[in-house]
């Protein structure tokens, strides 16, 4: 991505090339990301669940997997067991599957941390698995196939967020989140930014495919994401804007990057 000249440049705005700035006058649907792109990207640890074993144990094995990873709840669960003053133990064999999950072996154990479905889909039962608070996301820990607990984590709006999709929507484009979380959690977070229409569950793949359904409809799109799991989208958009600190990939990708003021450029 070369630079901007002029005025783009002093805002930190980095774009492809003159074709993206002509698509982006003609958009008329925004899909957003939310992690990182709707909220701060910084989410917190706000409850354990233990289900089988001891609590520190349990955070001791998911955040030694989790420090493999570069995702912001991978963060958050290696944040929260720092606090906490646990150790971490080695892993081997580190293995991540975008927008599902990672696994690794820890202390001679397999583990797994991811949603539901993939977890369900590797064999392991979620009978009598502990609910999350609305607004909360559940990242499931299993450890050699059966589930050990759940581990809930929450992220918040960013500050610019509402002022900017109060913008975008005077200059009359609709705007639909497109996130990988669950269903309760999307929800939530479409509430507080006022969006009334959104996808859950969307793996990375299927926002490619979103983003192609709504061209098909005759729309002009625009991606806006930040992570690793958005960047088939960024490619499929007519515009693919990304936040200037998530994944170097992300960035690669799209059309246009923000590098500065996050979601707050986007208007502009």
């Amino acid at each position: 991505i070369a630079a901007a000249t002029g005025r783009g440049a002093e805002l930190g705005i980095l774009l492809r090339g003159g074709a993206s700035l002509e698509a982006a006058a003609r958009v008329d649907t925004v899909l957003l990301d939310k992690t990182g792109t709707l909220t701060t990207g910084q989410p917190r640890v706000t409850a354990l669940h233990v289900v089988q074993g001891e609590e520190v144990t349990l955070l001791a094995r998911a955040a030694a997997v989790e420090s493999r990873s570069e995702h912001p709840v991978a963060r958050a669960i290696v944040e929260a067991a720092r606090a906490r003053g646990v150790a971490l133990p080695a892993v081997e064999a580190f293995e991540p599957t975008h927008g599902l999950g990672v696994e690794g072996r820890v202390e001679g154990h397999v583990v797994r941390l991811g949603n539901a479905e993939w977890l369900r889909d590797a064999g392991v039962s979620l009978d009598g698995a502990p609910a999350v608070a609305d607004g909360e996301t559940p990242v499931l820990v299993a450890v050699d196939g059966a589930l050990a607990g759940v581990i809930a984590v929450a992220d918040t709006l960013s500050p610019e967020a509402l002022p900017a999709l109060e913008a975008l929507r005077a200059l009359g484009v609709e705007l639909v989140i497109v996130s990988g979380d669950r269903e309760e959690t999307v929800a939530s977070v479409a509430r507080q930014a006022g969006i009334t229409k959104y996808f859950a569950g969307v793996k990375p793949a299927a926002k490619a495919r979103v983003v192609r359904t709504q061209s098909a409809r005759g729309h002009v799109v625009a991606m806006v994401g930040d992570g690793v799991n958005d960047a088939p989208a960024l490619a499929a958009a007519d515009v693919g804007f990304a936040m200037g600190e998530g994944a170097e990939v992300a960035v690669a990708t799209a059309d246009i990057a923000l590098l500065r003021g996050g979601l707050g450029q986007l208007p502009r």
